[in-house]
């Protein structure tokens, strides 16, 4: 059931994205310059407002639901509590620090005998 109120939510967020992309810009920022109806205080409902609406209005639902169903099938603890209940870890030595003066590139190829430093 939740995956397919998922579902749902996903389809309607895509669906509202494109139905605000598709919308004439009314000119003005923040809703300012609303057209010729100033008289009025008013303005006029497009489909496209309507479509808006019951879209925004989906997506709230389906949030909701999605809400409930998660807080539902949660076991009542918190992840502190998970992660205090785990035994504590062993640690491991630090590796062995390489011996002073030697040499810290590995043998090269073909060489069977290690490579030691030469005094000169």
């Amino acid at each position: 059931m939740q995956n397919v109120i998922l579902l749902v939510h996903l389809l309607l967020t895509l669906t509202l994205i494109i139905v605000v992309l598709v919308q004439r810009s009314e000119g003005g920022g923040l809703g300012m310059g609303g057209g010729g109806n100033m008289a009025t205080g008013r303005s006029t409902t497009t489909a496209m407002h309507k479509v808006t609406w019951a879209l925004g209005i989906g997506l709230f639902v389906t949030s909701m639901a999605l809400t409930i169903i998660a807080a539902q099938s949660s076991t009542g603890t918190s992840v502190l509590d998970r992660i205090t209940e785990r035994p504590a870890s062993r640690e491991e030595p630090a590796p062995a620090a390489p011996e002073a003066g030697g040499d810290l590139l590995p043998p090269a190829a073909g060489d069977d005998a290690p490579l030691t430093p030469t005094a000169d």
